[in-house]
């Protein structure tokens, strides 16, 4: 027969004492005032990350702590930049410039068309397209005509129930600057391209060349078509396609037959100032066809435009290469010559208007342009041509 004992106080202490041994030291006892309480899991992550820990591990930089180090960083004083020379600022401002608005919000380009709105009646709107943006969506960047219904929009004060258009009539390239025209609808359209096909529109081009045309004036008429030039980057170019050449002897010419897909171009054209080796002359092109006034000025006349990388060489994709004359004019040397924007400006436009009277819209000239004429001593005598 098992004895029973009644346990004291202090053998029920020592008791409970073993067990609590026994158990994880950071268990909590409701009976033990001297247990430690849990950790939540906020104060138990608090604790891991406690610099100093026995973790080891690296404490992690609270957005706090890094705010007041990128502010430390700007307190410090920098130490001061050498000062850009006068050919580093030229070369800069024409980056800017190439750059100026290709890739931008449709609606920043239609608020800038609409500030630079140089006419307008109720059938036609003529504007003064940048440099660099494409009339058509056929580069994939930003196009005048992907915002010509927003440009509709401003010009009718931003009326919700406006059914107004504008539709382009006349293109211009992408490096051309200038003024462009544009119709309110099919229908003006479509009298304006008739208009043009009977030479009843005139357009009028200003242009920089490299070298200075012989004789001043006259009449280019050399059709134009499109070449491969093979090498080691082949690629396609425009390029004229003659009707006449020399002959055997070389006191004479003779005819050839002409190519079925060359394209008749005829360009009329004028030197106005010339200077420095290079020339201001006014274009008035009679046809539509691809890079016709390039062409016919770089190897009809052997006076290239400046800034057109593409048709100072035949042979090969480079930038073009300058007198050494010219450079010193522009404060450029000729590494950085593929900069220099393509100096083509839609000057002047001419059609006949509905009511009898001719609409006539002079473009003013962009800075780039102006810059070089003054670089390159090209002043015009007569300021009515400005």
């Amino acid at each position: 027969m098992n004895s029973y004992r009644r346990l004291s106080c202090s053998d029920w202490k020592s008791g409970l004492n073993v067990v609590l041994t026994r158990v994880k030291p950071w268990t909590n006892c409701c009976r033990c005032p001297e247990a430690a309480p849990p950790l939540s899991r906020s104060q138990a992550t608090a604790a891991e990350q406690t610099p100093g820990s026995d973790t080891g591990e690296k404490p992690r930089l609270r957005a706090v702590d890094l705010a007041r180090q990128v502010q430390q960083e700007w307190r410090k004083p920098r130490a001061a930049e050498p000062p850009l020379s006068g050919q580093q600022k030229r070369v800069m401002e024409l980056k800017r410039f190439s750059l100026q608005l290709q890739h931008v919000h449709p609606n920043v380009l239609a608020k800038h068309l609409h500030r630079a709105v140089l006419y307008q009646d109720k059938d036609v709107v003529v504007i003064n397209k940048p440099y660099g943006v494409p009339v058509r969506d056929d580069c994939g960047a930003t196009s005048i005509s992907s915002v010509l219904h927003v440009l509709s929009k401003m010009m009718d004060g931003m009326k919700i129930k406006s059914d107004s258009q504008l539709l382009p009539c006349l293109r211009l390239e992408k490096e051309t600057t200038g003024a462009l025209l544009l119709a309110r609808s099919e229908e003006v359209v479509k009298h304006i391209l008739n208009l043009h096909r009977n030479n009843q529109v005139q357009r009028k081009y200003w242009v920089i060349t490299v070298g200075v045309p012989v004789p001043s004036e006259g009449v280019i008429d050399i059709p134009i078509i499109e070449r491969e030039v093979t090498g080691s980057r082949p690629h396609y170019k425009m390029a004229l396609s003659p009707l006449f050449k020399m002959n055997d002897a070389g006191d004479g010419v003779t005819k050839v037959r002409a190519h079925r897909q060359a394209h008749p171009a005829v360009t009329k054209y004028r030197v106005l100032e010339s200077s420095s080796g290079c020339s201001l002359v006014e274009l008035q092109p009679f046809t539509e066809v691809k890079h016709q006034m390039r062409v016919h000025m770089a190897l009809a006349l052997t006076c290239p435009i400046l800034g057109d990388h593409k048709y100072s060489h035949w042979s090969k994709l480079a930038p073009q290469k300058l007198p050494d004359h010219v450079l010193g004019k522009l404060g450029l040397e000729q590494s950085k010559i593929r900069y220099v924007p393509l100096h083509v400006l839609a000057r002047q436009l001419i059609l006949p208007g509905t009511n009898g009277a001719d609409v006539n819209v002079s473009c003013p000239l962009p800075k780039y342009f102006t810059q070089t004429l003054n670089r390159l001593h090209l002043t015009l005598l007569d300021k009515k041509r400005q």
